[in-house]
């Protein structure tokens, strides 16, 4: 598995596969090529919803009048959903050609080609494997973390601080959110609006829910998010996070643990099975960072190594099958309102952790496969492309 750098990244939204990876592309594309010009076509979802996603924005914004942007919608054979066919050009004739595949979370592959390959830096590959380590020498998650990268903890910090800001500029912000759908924001709201009678439960929930609308609303402004494991699912981990740190004191050290055990099981199934909603729905980015939040909390809470791998895949097992259709193509509808209900529903699946473990009967690593050949199995029309659900029905109600 890559370092935790590369699942925690820090950018601008609103999607980690459709404006992050294709920014990153264009990036090195220059660097190869500093005077060619560029025919640059999107395929599969980057061209179905990129538009909603700013794809072809972020792409002139980095290549400007040097690149010619094509959608082409035809429903040809892929390399992988996310895909860029690339023409370089000079003097009128094409002198290179490039398939690049935005694969998630903001990481791009060029297909075939060694360029800017990262290092596996990860020798064990499946839970069972680091479990039984952790198991033999007799240390937590976080510990196995920093001995594989030492110096990630220093970076988890940035991780952490920039997710605060994040979600601080999202709750003070107001106003309706860019695109055309007209949603205005409610984070400011839910979070400065006490339930009348409001017990300590909902009150909890509340706050949970008006921080992860925070972050995901700045994402699908375009603000500065934190990739957790992806853009369009963000809000998530830094919602149940804060709320531990803000209103139960826990701190930055203890939190920059919590991401290092957030961060293993989000490489896990980053290398196992897929954090992009373009190869398999929306299972695999809200789904993902689900578990990742369980995980997080169950280490903030001291749990045992069984009980933290049941709480993520508690969490998992019950996004399975869970579709990809942003309206119009933006991440804002059902997006924002799914990263508030995952929030919560990692809280719940620590505390069914606390409880039944030891009467389970399904590994993490056995969810991530299913995750995995659920969403390949999953029709297209539900793997962010806008071409069916709540995309194809919704009508501006």
């Amino acid at each position: 598995m890559q370092s935790l750098k590369e699942l925690f990244r820090i950018g601008a939204g609103p999607s980690s596969s459709h404006s992050m990876g294709p920014e990153a592309a264009a990036i090195k594309l220059k660097s190869l090529y500093p005077s060619a010009n560029f025919k640059v076509t999107l395929c599969g979802s980057l061209a179905l919803t990129g538009k909603g996603h700013g794809t072809d924005t972020v792409l002139k914004k980095v290549l400007g009048d040097r690149a010619e942007i094509i959608f082409d919608f035809s429903q040809e054979q892929l390399p992988h959903p996310n895909t860029m066919k690339v023409e370089v050009m000079e003097d009128g004739k094409c002198i290179a050609r490039h398939v690049i595949l935005s694969v998630g979370g903001g990481k791009i592959v060029f297909q075939g080609e060694k360029i800017a390959e990262t290092p596996e830096v990860y020798k064990l590959n499946s839970f069972e494997e680091i479990k039984k380590t952790l198991l033999e020498e007799d240390i937590r998650i976080p510990d196995y973390v920093f001995s594989v990268e030492p110096d990630i903890e220093k970076y988890l910090l940035t991780v952490w601080n920039q997710m605060k800001a994040t979600l601080r500029e999202g709750l003070v912000a107001e106003g309706m959110l860019p695109g055309g759908l007209n949603v205005m924001r409610k984070a400011k709201y839910l979070w400065q609006s006490k339930h009348i009678g409001e017990t300590a439960e909902i009150e909890e929930n509340r706050k949970i829910c008006a921080y992860a609308f925070a972050v995901a609303e700045q994402n699908a402004s375009g603000g500065q998010v934190v990739t957790a494991p992806t853009c369009g699912s963000c809000g998530v981990l830094p919602a149940v996070l804060y709320y531990m740190q803000r209103d139960r004191g826990y701190t930055d050290e203890k939190i920059v643990r919590a991401l290092a055990a957030a961060g293993l099981i989000g490489n896990l199934i980053k290398t196992n099975a897929s954090i992009s909603g373009a190869e398999c729905g929306c299972q695999a980015e809200i789904g993902s960072a689900c578990s990742m939040a369980a995980a997080a909390l169950a280490e903030l809470y001291d749990m045992e190594i069984e009980q933290i791998e049941y709480a993520a895949e508690v969490a998992m097992e019950h996004h399975l099958g869970l579709t990809c259709d942003p309206v119009k193509g933006l991440v804002q509808i059902p997006c924002i309102e799914r990263n508030a209900v995952a929030a919560m529903r990692a809280i719940n699946a620590v505390n069914i952790a606390n409880f039944l473990t030891y009467t389970r009967k399904v590994s993490l690593d056995t969810i991530i496969t299913t995750m995995y050949e659920t969403g390949r199995d999953m029709s297209r029309n539900y793997r962010e492309t806008s071409e069916g659900g709540l995309a194809k029905l919704y009508h501006g109600e």
